[in-house]
């Protein structure tokens, strides 16, 4: 039902480095850290070492393997392993040392492709929905447009901020005929910078590895960006291990150990991730915060799968804070994963969870599409929460299907659908509830609420004030038209409501219920 992720059916691209005839007959060897003065014993720096193994595979053509058994340690240096070929980790372990960095935000791998990036300055405006650009390119492309002219995601509360300049992410084609899996959502009546990101036919591979990061402990809220970064459409990460120690009382946030950006089709899968613990600071508000600290996250990403991925703690932990964190993406699949949290901040554009259990921070969404979520479990309050601060909004449809909710013991509501948008703020975009919501399938764990309470609901009280026609507020929501409901069940045996504000979804059609 939901958008599915397909790969190596695109067309062929050229190189930016064409080889002659000679080379392209010749059988890539591959390429050993030890050759080039790796020592693998856990103490020694090989930094530089793995840098030059990596920069010598890419420019012959060869893929990389680490030596079974090895131990990697990576200092502080300001440096970054350019990864343009496959690579086998294997059973080698990597030490990543962030307690003496010379630069935070310096990657430790980063997997880049060898297409060149143009800009398209012919590219002068676009329609949301529209279906062709009205020009050829050299195969098939990654689009990123920006109009630094309007803000959307003007985001409320504690991180309050004046917003993000417009930006879309989508695939075209050869002839420039736009995928309908990746909408233009936004129009431009100026595009003020437009990017083409050629996609690679032939997947890159990354295999196997344990790596541990021994954290940081400097007292800032300077984002520490220390991983893998995928910059390449058309990667598979498999098998890979990320494990962390030394943790203190202060620490920088994280931005991910693998972080996706500017790509389409990149599947990781078989992988452990590691939650990473909570640190707080004074808010753009004026108040303290928690700050957000991912062991993955997306940005302008198309067409992400995770697949069978788990992490190394409890995901109801409250220390660590939520896994995933994503901003401007579409298409994104959690398939047979046991992680903390699903987030998409500044919005994601179709998504499907299946199979999965997603603990204490649960599903958060801002964005639109088609959002389908299967066979999954979550451990929260609200099966689904439309993030408050960027407007509880979903334009687009919901599906629930043979699902369970678990909702934590105490005096709170369960609900389907969470969050709230007093209407009052101007979020830079019509803020909206789902158009349709379809259950089919769900059974809600509330034994652990009080016997007083008078059952679990479709939605939260997203407005109390919204209690009579009277109430007028300059940036009203638009409700949700219809849900359907099947086959739900409750531990209380108490019927599924429609909401603690029954006035503000007076007029949904309520089907199945």
């Amino acid at each position: 039902m939901a958008t599915m992720i397909h790969l190596g059916c695109l067309a062929s691209l050229l190189p930016c480095h064409a080889q002659s005839s000679s080379e392209a007959t010749q059988v890539p060897r591959v390429v050993h850290y030890e050759e080039f003065g790796a020592v693998g014993d856990g103490k020694t720096d090989d930094f530089e070492a793995l840098a030059k193994a990596h920069q010598h595979a890419n420019a012959h053509g060869g893929s990389v393997r680490a030596r079974d058994g090895a131990t990697y340690y990576l200092g502080g240096a300001n440096l970054t392993i350019p990864i343009e070929t496959d690579t086998d980790f294997g059973a080698a372990r990597f030490i990543i040392d962030d307690t003496k960095l010379e630069n935070p935000r310096a990657q430790v791998f980063r997997v880049v492709s060898r297409q060149q990036r143009t800009n398209l300055s012919g590219l002068k405006s676009l329609s949301k929905g529209q279906s062709r650009l009205g020009f050829k390119l050299p195969g098939p492309c990654l689009i990123i447009v920006t109009d630094d002219r309007t803000k959307r995601f003007i985001r409320r509360g504690k991180n309050r901020n004046s917003g993000s300049a417009q930006s879309d992410v989508f695939l075209v084609d050869a002839d420039g005929v736009v995928d309908p899996k990746t909408p233009i959502i936004w129009n431009y009546e100026r595009v003020t910078r437009a990017e083409c990101l050629p996609v690679d036919k032939e997947p890159l591979m990354l295999r196997g590895g344990t790596f541990t990061t021994i954290a940081s402990t400097r007292e800032t809220s300077a984002y520490h960006s220390r991983g893998i970064s995928i910059e390449r459409s058309n990667v598979v990460i498999d098998g890979v291990r990320h494990l962390v120690q030394g943790e203190g009382k202060t620490g920088p946030p994280y931005r991910g150990f693998i972080n996706i950006s500017r790509c389409s089709d990149v599947i990781i899968r078989n992988s452990v991730l590691s939650g990473r613990k909570t640190y707080s600071k004074i808010g753009s508000a004026g108040e303290r915060v928690a700050m957000g600290s991912y062991d993955i996250s997306l940005d302008r990403a198309v067409n992400v799968a995770l697949i069978n991925c788990s992490q190394t703690n409890d995901i109801m932990d409250r220390s660590r804070w939520g896994i995933m964190g994503s901003n401007f993406c579409k298409n994104l699949i959690f398939d047979r994963c046991e992680l903390s949290r699903f987030d998409a901040h500044q919005g994601v554009t179709n998504g499907a969870i299946r199979n999965s259990t997603i603990g204490y921070m649960g599903i958060k969404l801002t964005g639109g599409g088609l959002f389908v979520v299967e066979n999954t479990t979550v451990k929260s309050h609200e099966f689904i929460e439309l993030r408050p601060d960027y407007g509880s909004t979903w334009d687009g449809d919901l599906v629930i299907v043979n699902c369970r909710l678990e909702a934590p013991p105490g005096n709170h509501t369960p609900v389907v659908l969470g969050g709230s948008n007093d209407s009052q703020h101007d979020f830079g975009y019509t803020c909206h509830l789902p158009r349709r919501i379809e259950i089919d399938g769900l059974h809600i764990e509330d034994s652990g609420q009080p016997k007083s309470a008078k059952g679990p609901a479709i939605f939260a009280n997203f407005s109390p004030k919204f209690l009579t026609n009277r109430y007028k507020p300059p940036h009203p929501q638009v409700i949700t038209r219809e849900v359907t409901s099947r086959r739900v069940s409750t531990a209380s045996g108490k019927a599924l409501r429609v909401s603690d504000n029954p006035h503000m979804f007076r007029g949904v059609r309520i089907k199945g219920h």
